[in-house]
Order: structure tokens, then C-alpha cells, then sequence
């Protein structure tokens, strides 16, 4: 089983949306049961991934397979996991049974077509963090556009129509760009009858001038930049969040945005070093802009979804300035926070979800006082805003801590004008809280709101581990992923 490890998790979630599709539409619990039932499965076929995973030797690709799919045209089945993509994966199937337990109550219409989407969209996200062969990671890359796509265009708020498509077309410009530098690489590497998809083969044989490097990594760079997504190109991210379901918002915010941030550093960086090096100025400069951005519109924000999707912008700018500050205490806070924006980002969307559920709103004026009437609600939330805005304890202090260490030695003027946004972020959060939580219950309508029901506890419970786990204690998490990070900075530092 361990040898094959891999590819079960990976097409695990395609079989449980075929046995999904085995049972009657009208069944609506036994779906949703038979949903959770094996997203569990899938995380605990995960487990041993994490606990077998060899952490000194993380640098190193392991549970690796690799098989030939289409051997004339030199495509291979490869997988493999190191250090990063091995957090990205367990972060994946970790959210997915949290997600279809925390929103049971929240989609009554088409749950068969819902929960199969849903699990067509793990696979695929799965397949992007594992896959070591270019054309495969493109398939997986293009499985995760059409479920989300459809999650929001059919499951979605009143503009759902307008959000997928936009989502949609940005997301596809930038894949088709991509699909274009990768077809180059193949053509380019090996000889005749010889060429390869093989990303370990191309980094090895593949070399090129300063410019054709620029522009290559300029089309793999836009495709993940939009994913991320990065200012200026996020402009799809608020209006998907706010139309997307809570489930969709919770997959999105949690998974589907580290794909561009994996992307960056397993590919684009690795690949196209001198490019990475020319861009540098315009994307440091980018990344501090679409955190100060990003903070500045959350507080302007009157729906309490709208925000946490404009704060999304400004995280995932500290994830990026990470990344490009080539140090190894950067980009190890990057990809933790990733994980770390994945598990406050999620629980936040879930939390909206909540009252949301309750009172078919979601603006910041239609509450206040809730901690009267919802206290254990009250502190669940309080502890997710604190992990969100950095708190020293939780885990986002540890990712952004580490993030600001190693940016400052690469860029320290940038990392100051970063820094602020640690500051707006505070701001826009704990004034949010204070709004909903605090003072009278002037709106009757929420003075006999329930508080969360056990349902809802045991799915905050694992978050909450997890915020505190990382804040005090990242060494399980910083020990497997250091050796990863170790080696692709040797990587591009050696091209």
C-alpha cells in the first residue's frame, strides 16, 4: 500500500465521487453521510503520508511512482512528495471532510452534483501537489477549474452567474499562457523522439538565455500569479468568495490558492531563475502593494465575507514577498503560511457561515451583541481572528514572524512598508469583531439566535488544534519542510 500511496490519495476522491453517483438524488442524507464518510477515509488514508514521511530526507522526492502513460509523446505518470507539497497534501485532505461537515446544513438543491464536484476538485488539487511531470500537473491543474466553476455558478449567491465566469476566464488565460512555455520546454529538451515532460529531466537538461528565461517565466509567473491571486490581477477572488457557497469559499481560501503559491516556488523560480531575478523588483513591489491593498479595502468592507476575501489578498502578499526573498527563513514562513492561511481562513469562511446559516445575512450592521447570545461562538471566533491577524501562540505569528525574518535580509525597505500591514490587519479584524460581537443587541432577530450546536463545535475543534499546535509547537512541520526548502533554493541558486 505505501509504495502506491500516492496515486490512491490522488484518485481516491474520483472513486468516492463515482460511488457517490451510485445513490439515489433524493436521498439527501445518506449523500451527505456517505460524503463525509469517505472524506475521512481519504484523510485517514493520509495519515501515514505524514507520519512515514522521512523528515531528514526531505528534500528528497518520496513515495514516489512512475509509471509510463503515454511513453511516444514521453509523458509518465510520476508522483512524489517532499517537505512542501507534503503539508500542501495533508493540508487538503484535512479541510475536505471539515468543510462537508461544516456545511451540512448549507446546501439543500442538486447535493448529489454538489458533493461530486466537490470531490472531483480534491482529486484534483491532490494531483497539482504531487505530480513531478509537467503535462500531468497540467491536467490536474485544468481538473480544478470546471468544479469550481460550477460550484458558483450553480451553488452560488445572486451575481453567481457574473463571479464564475470571471473566475473562469482569468483562471484560463493564465493556464493557456502556461500550456504555451511548457509545450516550448518540451520541444526544447531532449532530442528527437526523446522529449520529455519530466520536470527532474528538464531542470537538468533545459537551459536558456536571460531574455527567452524572462519570458518563459513571465507565462508560467501570470498563470500562478492569478491563481495566488496578486495584485493586480485579484480582481476575480472577491467576487467568487462572496457568490461562492460557504463550502466553495472555504476549498477556495484553503486549497485553491496555494496552487499559484506552490506553483511559484516547484516551478516557475526552479525553472527560470535569471527570469525570477529580472522580475524581482516588479514582483516584491506588487507583493507589499497587494498587502497594504488588500488591508486597506478589508477595512472599507461592510459584508463580514467580503472582507475575509480582501484580507486573503493582503496574506497571500506576505506568502509571496516569502517566496521571493530567497532565504531560507522566508520562504519557509511562506509555505507555512500558506498552511497556516489555509487553516484561519478556512475557519474564518466557516465561522461567516455560521451566523450566516442563522440569519441569511451577512452584514456587519445587521449584527452586534452576539457574544451575548452566542458565547461559545464568540470565543471560537475571537481565537480565529487572533490566528489571523498574527497573534503570538497561534500559528499565523509563526509563519508571519518567520516570513519578516527573511524578507527583511533580502529587502528590508519593503519589509518595513509589509510590516504595516500587519498593523491594518489588526485594525480591520478586531474592529469587524467588535461590530458583531460587542455591545447591545439592538437587531431583536438576533437575541435567540442559537449557539453552535455540537455539530458545529467538532468541526472548529481540529482547527483550533491546529492554530495553537503550529503557534507553539511547528517543529513536526518546520522539520520536514526545511530540507525542501533547503534544496530549491540550491536549485536556483545553481542554474
Amino acid at each position: 500500500m505505501m509504495d502506491n500511496l500516492l496515486p490512491l490519495l490522488t484518485f481516491f476522491p474520483l472513486l468516492a465521487a463515482g460511488l457517490l453517483l451510485l445513490i439515489p438524488a433524493r436521498s439527501e442524507s445518506t449523500l451527505k453521510t456517505a460524503a463525509l464518510g469517505l472524506a475521512l477515509l481519504e484523510f485517514v488514508f493520509s495519515i501515514p503520508l505524514f507520519t512515514s514521511f522521512v523528515a531528514e530526507q526531505g528534500g528528497s522526492m518520496q513515495f514516489v511512482v512512475n509509471w509510463d502513460w503515454i511513453p511516444t509523446l514521453g509523458v509518465s505518470f510520476k508522483l512524489g512528495v517532499d517537505g512542501i507539497s507534503l503539508l500542501l497534501v495533508m493540508l487538503t485532505t484535512f479541510l475536505l471532510p471539515v468543510t462537508l461537515l461544516g456545511t451540512w446544513n448549507a446546501v439543500h438543491e442538486h447535493v448529489k452534483g454538489y458533493l461530486v464536484l466537490f470531490f472531483l476538485m480534491t482529486s484534483g488539487m491532490l494531483g497539482v501537489f504531487v505530480a513531478l511531470d509537467l503535462f500531468v500537473f497540467y491536467v490536474f491543474w485544468e481538473l480544478t477549474l470546471i468544479p469550481m466553476y460550477f460550484l458558483i455558478g450553480i451553488w452560488g449567491g445572486p451575481r453567481r452567474i457574473y463571479a464564475a465566469v470571471k473566475f473562469f476566464l482569468f483562471t484560463m488565460a493564465g493556464s493557456v499562457l502556461m500550456l504555451v512555455a511548457i509545450l516550448y520546454l518540451y520541444w526544447h529538451t531532449g532530442s528527437a523522439g526523446n522529449h520529455t515532460f519530466d520536470l527532474a529531466t528538464i531542470l537538468s537538461q533545459f537551459r536558456a538565455g536571460p531574455d527567452e528565461q524572462l519570458w518563459l517565466f513571465g507565462a508560467f509567473a501570470l498563470a500562478f500569479a492569478i491563481k495566488v491571486p496578486m495584485f493586480p490581477v485579484h480582481t476575480w477572488l472577491p467576487d467568487a468568495h462572496v457568490e461562492a457557497p460557504t463550502g466553495g469559499s472555504v476549498i477556495l481560501a484553503g486549497v485553491l490558492l496555494k496552487m499559484g503559491t506552490y506553483g511559484f516556488l516547484r516551478f516557475a523560480m526552479p525553472l527560470f531563475p535569471s527570469g525570477l531575478h529580472r522580475a524581482m523588483p516588479i514582483l516584491v513591489a506588487l507583493a507589499v502593494v497587494g498587502i497594504l491593498y488588500g488591508a486597506w479595502l478589508s477595512i472599507a468592507q461592510k459584508d463580514v465575507k467580503k472582507l475575509v476575501a480582501y484580507s486573503s489578498v493582503s496574506h497571500l502578499g506576505f506568502v509571496m514577498l516569502g517566496l521571493f526573498a530567497l532565504t531560507p527563513e522566508g520562504v519557509a514562513g511562506a509555505v507555512l503560511q500558506m498552511i497556516n492561511h489555509g487553516i484561519s481562513t478556512g475557519a474564518l469562511f466557516l465561522a461567516v457561515g455560521v451566523i450566516y446559516e442563522r440569519r441569511h445575512t451577512r452584514l456587519i450592521a445587521d449584527f452586534g451583541g452576539l457574544a451575548r447570545v452566542m458565547p461559545i461562538y464568540a470565543v471560537v471566533f475571537m481565537i480565529v481572528c487572533l490566528s489571523s491577524i498574527g497573534l503570538p501562540g497561534t500559528n499565523g505569528f509563526t509563519g508571519e514572524f518567520l516570513i519578516l525574518l527573511g524578507a527583511f535580509k533580502s529587502f528590508p525597505l519593503a519589509t518595513g512598508l509589509a510590516t504595516t500591514g500587519v498593523i491594518f490587519a489588526a485594525v480591520y479584524i478586531l474592529w469587524m469583531f467588535q461590530r458583531v460581537m460587542y455591545g447591545p443587541v439592538s437587531n431583536p432577530k438576533n437575541a435567540e439566535l442559537p449557539d453552535l450546536s455540537l455539530r458545529e463545535m467538532a468541526v472548529f475543534a481540529p482547527l483550533l488544534v491546529l492554530i495553537f499546535w503550529i503557534g507553539i509547537y511547528p517543529e513536526p512541520f518546520l522539520s520536514r519542510l526545511n530540507p525542501a526548502v533547503d534544496t530549491v533554493l540550491q536549485l536556483i541558486q545553481s542554474r
